[in-house]
Order: C-alpha cells, then structure tokens, then sequence
C-alpha cells in the first residue's frame, strides 16, 4: 500500500482546489518532490511543497529544498537585462557589437539586443563541437559565439537559444556593469528581494540540492523525432546533458545563465510577482512598468526552428497563444525549464504562479506538461471566481 503523500505549507481556503490537484499529481504517480507557490498583488496566496528530495525516496522535500530548474532560469537572466535597458546601460535596438565589439564577427556586426532576447540572433547553439565542462569556462565560451556565424538570417525566425540565450545576454551584462550576471543577479535581485535563487553558488548550499530525476526518454529516441544535422538537433544535443550533471560541484560553482539557476517555486514565485506587479514588491523597484510593457510586446509567433512547435516571443519570455495557455489575460507571460518547472506571469490580475518539480518529463515537440496544465487550470479556475 502507497504511503499518503503530506502536503506542506501555506494555502489560502480559497485555493483549496489548487492543493488538491498537486495531491494529485502524486496520488497518479507523476511526481517524486515537488513545490507550487502563487501570488496575487504580490502576496503569497499558496506555497506549498510534498514528497522527497531524492530518488530513492529517502530524503524529505522540505521547505528549504531547492532544486535545477534549468531554463526557467532564464526569466532571472532577463530580468537582469531588462534591469540594465531600464537603466540605460542597454539599448534593445542598439547592435551587441556595440556593447561587446568582439562579436561583429562573421556577419553579425548588426544583431540588435532585441535578436538574442527574442530567440531570433541565428545563434541558438553551437557549431563548435562542446564537452559539458567547456561551458564552465565563460571566456571560452563567450569567445566562441562571438566568432560564430548564425545559421538563418537573424530576425526572421525563432530558434530556441537553449545554452546560448544565458552566454550572450551574460556578457552583455558584464560589459555593461562590470559584473557576472550571477553577481547581479545576487546584489541587484536576490539579496534585496530575499529570495532563495542561486546562479552559481558554494557548498554551503549543497546539502539541501534536491536530486533531480532524468525523464524517460533516451538520445535515440530524441534521434528519431528530430531531423539529423537540422537546427533543432544542433541545439539540444551539443553539449548533450543529462540530470547527472547537476549533481556536480562544477556545474552548482558555475554560471551558466539560461540553465543552471537552483531555486524552488517560493523563490521563483516570488521574482514572478515582481514582473507582475510592475517591476515593485516590498519596496523594492527593480523594473519601470513602461519597461516591462516594452518587454512584452509580441516579437515573433511561428513554429520555432528548435522547439518544433509555435511559440509567440517577446523579449525574453514566451507570450499567452492558442498553444500554451497559462492565463485568462493575452499579455500573460511565461518560460520554463527542461524537465517540467515553470513560471507565469499577468502584469493584469498581478498574479504569479510557480511550480518547481524533481521528476523530469520531456516529450520532444509537445510544448505543455500535463502537471502544469493541472495546476494552473485550477489556479486560474479560482481567480475567475474572485
């Protein structure tokens, strides 16, 4: 007989469903630990967390554990772009040469900002052939995409810059500021919101690292639902990673800004409110409103060279379409990350929701999680009575 899973945590009365249906996620065996948080106006109105740390089961989630949440961190590094356009330091028409003069190289002397936070540079992977622990090296790596050539004529399509999204704005940022964008990330955003989200960190955080578990799914499976030697294929498997990684001191030490940002769903959430609330919570403005309207005006919608499905870009994140659907409101923004974590944003209910997860799924060309559409259905299901 299954052990009872015990929800943990804090939900309002009102949002009894929302802890339900992430009961029921664990009860149709689709997790191992888990965490969903979610904010109206800036104030938690669920935070909430179940199971176990490790695959094994051995190690309870608690309310400290964090996890990889890979791509999802991605909204961070775009946020702390963002911050920089806001401050004027960028200018989202002004090419990246201009900021970063070594990546004029090859034809690209032109890209503007704009290309690389909507997807649409021609640079979302690499030619170069890559082991996993070059990316550790943020020079090289840097180096190499400044030299490289894009591989469509930048601004007429998206391709998902999976690796390469986190190196290019990075730079940007440190050019610009003088400071890795996990540094900024942690004076500028972190630290003055309180909030438990880590690009690149020590081994003090270590034991509370929840162990993520790889989906089901192998290389030659992946090989057979994407065309070889297409743009798709070069993106997702050079360098090829796996949940191991993250288990690695290398990979928690490093900076790898579209990827390996470690949180949970409170601390996402939280980030979240913030960019819906106007770029102000606590106190603390990190954002104008006028910026983030810019940001989330739609940049491209077409089915994206890597991804094989339609995504509608702004700048930076993706927007509310027909094909993923996390909000009532069109300008609800979202990303997530490679396994299942995700984010949403609506800068017009000012609500955030979050879901950080360990188990892994991934199905190659299907752009929704059915976890997420559980909870967030029965999120939004709850607003639309308030």
């Amino acid at each position: 007989m299954l052990k009872k899973v015990e929800v943990h945590g804090y939900c309002d009365e009102r949002f009894e469903i929302v802890k339900e249906a992430f009961l029921k996620n664990f009860e149709d065996d689709l997790e191992v630990g888990a965490s969903f948080a979610a904010t109206i106006n800036g104030e938690f109105v669920v935070d909430i967390w179940a199971g176990y740390a490790n695959a094994s089961k051995t190690i309870p989630w608690e309310r400290d554990t964090i996890v990889n949440v890979y791509s999802t961190t991605k909204v961070m590094t775009v946020l702390c772009t963002l911050m920089c356009v806001d401050n004027g330091l960028l200018d989202l028409d002004a090419p990246v040469a201009k900021y970063w003069p070594e990546f004029a190289q090859a034809g690209k002397e032109k890209i503007p900002v704009r290309y690389i936070l909507s997807h649409t540079s021609g640079l979302s992977g690499f030619e170069k052939k890559l082991r996993t622990k070059t990316l550790y090296d943020w020079d090289q790596v840097v180096n190499i995409l400044a030299a490289q050539k894009p591989w469509w004529e930048p601004g007429t399509k998206s391709g998902y810059h999976s690796l390469t999204h986190g190196y290019i704005l990075g730079e940007l940022v440190r050019r610009v500021t003088g400071k890795s964008l996990g540094t900024f990330f942690r004076e500028e955003v972190a630290i003055p919101l309180n909030v438990d989200f880590h690009i690149g960190f020590s081994e003090e955080h270590d034991s509370r690292v929840g162990e993520l578990i790889p989906p089901d799914f192998d290389l030659n499976e992946l090989a057979a639902t994407i065309e070889p030697g297409s743009i798709a294929m070069k993106t997702l498997v050079n360098p090829t990673l796996t949940a191991k990684e993250p288990l690695t001191r290398a990979w928690r030490a490093a900076e790898i800004p579209a990827a390996n940002g470690h949180g949970n769903a409170r601390s996402v959430a939280k980030i979240g409110a913030a960019l819906a609330c106007g770029g102000e919570l606590d106190n603390i403005r990190l954002l104008s409103s006028n910026t983030i309207d810019t940001a989330i005006e739609e940049q491209i919608y077409d089915t994206d060279l890597v991804l094989l499905y339609p995504v509608r870009f702004c700048l930076g994140f993706g927007l509310n379409s027909k094909e993923i659907n996390l909000g009532p409101n069109p300008r609800t923004f979202y990303w997530g990350g490679f396994g299942g974590s995700v984010i949403a944003m609506d800068p017009d209910a000012k609500t955030s929701f979050s879901y950080v997860m360990n188990k892994m799924v991934w199905n190659p060309g299907i752009p929704s999680d059915p976890r997420t559409v559980r909870l967030g259905d029965a999120f939004n299901n709850v607003l639309d009575t308030l």
